[in-house]
């Protein structure tokens, strides 16, 4: 069964949409298996908890975001594809790719690392909006912006999001309209399937 995976910049609602896809697919019978990264497993707890506590290295940071997705590759997105559900994740190894760029790490190199054991999403969905508007939504629920939710940092992360769009399992959607007009546009993407 498909593996779709949600991304894009900080405050273009991968989570709603997420939810909103869960629904939808469960409505049509489907049975739908919806998760996150960083997981709340061992090394997710450990990124999480570090946000708090103080930055990792670097280094440590991607080899904890690694061993996170292992982890979450094995233990559930791995059972729940060969059991014949469908796998919708908010966020995946192209969030690491973008986001861990800024720490100065190759997207192409992490990808590499990544695909050596993670499953290629059949369906790749770009929740794309300007950086501007996305800052908006930030600030709008409440948040205190953190190092990656800067104007120049969001910038470069959404330029290698759409780096990926010529992927033949890439899709960008446009995420300026109304929740409900974006989820309309991602069951136009997957309607055929």
């Amino acid at each position: 069964m498909p593996l779709i995976v949600l991304e894009g910049i900080d405050g273009t609602g991968k989570s709603t949409q997420a939810g909103l896809l869960g629904d939808w697919l469960a409505s049509r019978g489907h049975e739908v298996v919806r998760s996150y990264e960083p997981t709340n497993g061992t090394w997710g707890r450990k990124l999480r908890e570090s946000a708090s506590t103080g930055r990792l290295s670097a280094e440590d940071e991607l080899e904890y975001f690694l061993r996170d997705r292992q982890e979450h590759v094995s233990e559930l997105i791995g059972p729940a594809l060969a059991a014949g559900k469908w796998v919708i994740l908010d966020r995946y190894y192209f969030s690491t790719m973008a986001y861990q760029s800024l720490r100065g790490f190759d997207p192409e190199e992490i990808r590499a690392r990544n695909e050596a054991f993670a499953p290629v999403p059949d369906h790749l969905l770009i929740l794309d909006l300007d950086v501007d508007a996305a800052l908006a939504r930030v600030g709008a629920r409440g948040d205190v912006a953190n190092e990656f939710e800067k104007r120049d940092a969001l910038a470069k992360i959404r330029e290698i999001y759409l780096s990926l769009r010529d992927e033949e399992f890439a899709h960008v959607i446009p995420t300026g309209g109304t929740p409900e007009e974006v989820h309309e546009t991602i069951r136009g993407v997957l309607a055929g399937l």
